[in-house]
């Protein structure tokens, strides 16, 4: 949503028409908010979408697979943020970045996990160092 606010393509996506513009200029918009859209979307989700034909079916569509707060997807958020766990070689700024990626997710779905919990999920799926517990 962000991009399409910076791009002044927000109100096409949300359906609301300004009165100053012809229809073909409207569907212009929408052509542009549509492959906006349609840029950043992975291969993955873009071909469960790519038969929708304007920004704003597309946006309702992505919204029912990804924004719902439906049981289920509280569950699949959960399992993944659990099984979460850090591979030795990446950095750490970005795991962290992808933990607060995923507590967003669940937050924005209503499912609560407090800080504490945070943290010790945090600090339990960084991996074990093994050159701690060398032998002197």
């Amino acid at each position: 949503m962000a991009i399409l606010v910076q791009t002044g393509l927000k109100k096409v996506v949300i359906g609301k028409k300004p009165e100053n513009l012809n229809q073909t200029e409207w569907e212009e918009l929408d052509e542009k908010a549509l492959s906006a859209i349609q840029l950043c979307l992975a291969n993955t989700v873009l071909q469960e979408v790519l038969m929708e034909k304007t920004s704003s079916a597309l946006w309702k569509r992505l919204e029912t697979f990804y924004a719902t707060k439906s049981l289920a997807n509280r569950l699949v958020l959960k399992q993944r943020l659990f099984m979460f766990f850090m591979n030795e070689y990446e950095l750490l700024r970005d795991y962290i970045s992808q933990v607060i990626t995923l507590l967003n997710d669940l937050k924005n779905v209503e499912a609560q996990i407090d800080d504490e919990d945070q943290a010790m999920l945090l600090l339990c799926s960084l991996p074990l160092h093994t050159s701690l517990s060398r032998k002197p």
